[in-house]
């Protein structure tokens, strides 16, 4: 297969390059001993000094146990490695980050967090990934307790934000407010738990929402969800109507069905989508098969439909948010992320979008808009600095200049380094 030979061609996606002049082996007694003693020194005194001394202020790290890789399951750390090495990509060119893939052989989650924790100091952020619900929002509360940088769940945070991206969007193109719609949620894993928060947040009535898991509809009903402290919350803020029933009784009457649950197609029917309201929007973000096709959709009645993939219109994809938002956080040395950071990503985002044309079969940037990354990190950094968790002030030009210059430097490396055959380029 061309992924397999690719990925022996390389042997790996990224490595470690020096960023420093050595202009001849006199410099190691600057960079190494003896002259590393004074910045040591100097971080003993000041831990903040760490951030202008190393290379603290761009690292992070992208971490998993391995335990819901993908559509894979858990397949154990090892196994991860290529999907943590394929993150660390992004990151750096996408956002210009240094981030290093760590899988940690550890899946009992309280000593997962304690290993996170452990292995910090060379960090200005984590970046958590592909780990198995409940135990991800467990270790995502203690983290962001307990650390004074940055933690981030991709799979919530980020499919979180991209996806209210979307509807922001998608709402305007139909003419209703977010307030007054009927929201259908399909699957009650990471990222919709975090999906139906950062809604509530913007502005959706949770009333209003109708909640879907692999047994039915939640609600006051489902006692069986007591001891799930994540569901129960959702099962006593939603569902109103008190509805009963699956998927099908979710989508009668709803403006707006967002699944994440389980690859289709037929997860999803057409005569269940013809039953929501007129100009339904429609996301159906399982991959690798979407949990129904665009145009069956598109047939059954629905005006927007967004999936996960990049071969179908409205790819609602994570990778618009994850680097760009830890590029804006990291040049402000922000302490964390909070949920009006990624308000602030998610508008920002829906307004490049609307910026450049929005059309029913265009409602989010698309990867190649690499515009859309620093204008989404400045306006994170600007919120972080707003909301007193910025190290550092900064003025918004300076802040767009520096982003966009951190940003184009790693682009422009790896062009250079593959014009040059450092980088070889494979026959496959």
């Amino acid at each position: 297969m061309k992924e397999l030979e690719l990925h022996r061609f390389y042997r790996g996606k990224i490595e470690v390059m020096v960023k420093c002049a050595v202009r001849s082996l006199d410099d190691f007694a600057i960079w190494y001993t003896p002259g590393v003693a004074q910045p040591c020194l100097k971080i003993a005194e000041d831990e903040d000094q760490a951030y202008e001394l190393t290379n603290k202020w761009n690292n992070v790290a992208v971490i998993t146990d391995g335990s819901r890789v993908l559509g894979l399951g858990n397949i154990g750390a090892l196994a991860s490695l290529p999907v943590m090495e394929g993150k660390a990509l992004l990151f750096k060119y996408l956002g210009g980050v240094d981030a290093f893939p760590l899988p940690i052989a550890e899946q009992d989650a309280d000593r997962f967090v304690e290993i996170v924790k452990a292995i910090t100091p060379a960090f200005g952020g984590i970046n958590l990934e592909d780990i198995a619900t409940p135990k991800c929002f467990y270790i995502l509360e203690r983290l962001r307790e307990e650390l004074d940088i940055p933690v981030w769940h991709d799979d919530q945070q980020g499919t979180a934000t991209i996806t209210l991206a979307g509807l922001i969007n998608a709402l305007k193109l139909v003419g209703k407010k977010i307030g007054n719609v009927k929201i259908a949620v399909v699957g009650v894993g990471a990222a919709n738990v975090a999906t139906i928060r950062l809604l509530e947040k913007f502005g959706a009535d949770p009333k209003k929402m109708v909640v879907v898991d692999s047994k039915g509809i939640l609600g006051l009903h489902r006692e069986d969800l007591k001891s799930n402290p994540y569901k129960w919350e959702i099962c006593q803020k939603t569902n109103a109507e008190g509805k009963i029933g699956g998927i099908a009784e979710a989508l009668e009457g709803a403006d707006v069905v967002i699944a994440a649950s389980r690859p289709g197609p037929g997860v999803i029917r057409k005569e269940w989508i013809a039953k929501m309201n007129d100009d339904a929007i429609v996301f159906a973000l399982a991959n690798p098969t979407p949990e129904i096709m665009p145009d069956e959709a598109k047939e059954a009645g629905a005006r927007i439909v967004g999936t996960g993939r990049s071969d179908f219109p409205n790819q609602i994809n994570n990778s618009l948010v994850f680097p760009a938002v830890f590029r804006g956080v990291l040049t402000v040395r922000a302490k964390t992320i909070t949920d009006e950071m990624t308000i602030e990503a998610a508008k920002t985002i829906a307004r490049f979008a609307e910026e450049r044309g929005l059309s029913e079969e265009r409602i989010v940037p698309t990867m190649e808009e690499g515009d859309v990354f620093p204008e989404v990190a400045t306006a994170v950094a600007l919120k972080a600095i707003e909301q007193g968790v910025a190290r550092v002030r900064m003025g918004e030009e300076e802040i767009r200049e520096e982003v966009g210059r951190i940003i184009g430097s790693a682009r422009e490396k790896l062009k250079r380094l593959m014009e040059l055959g450092l980088i070889p380029q494979p026959n496959v």
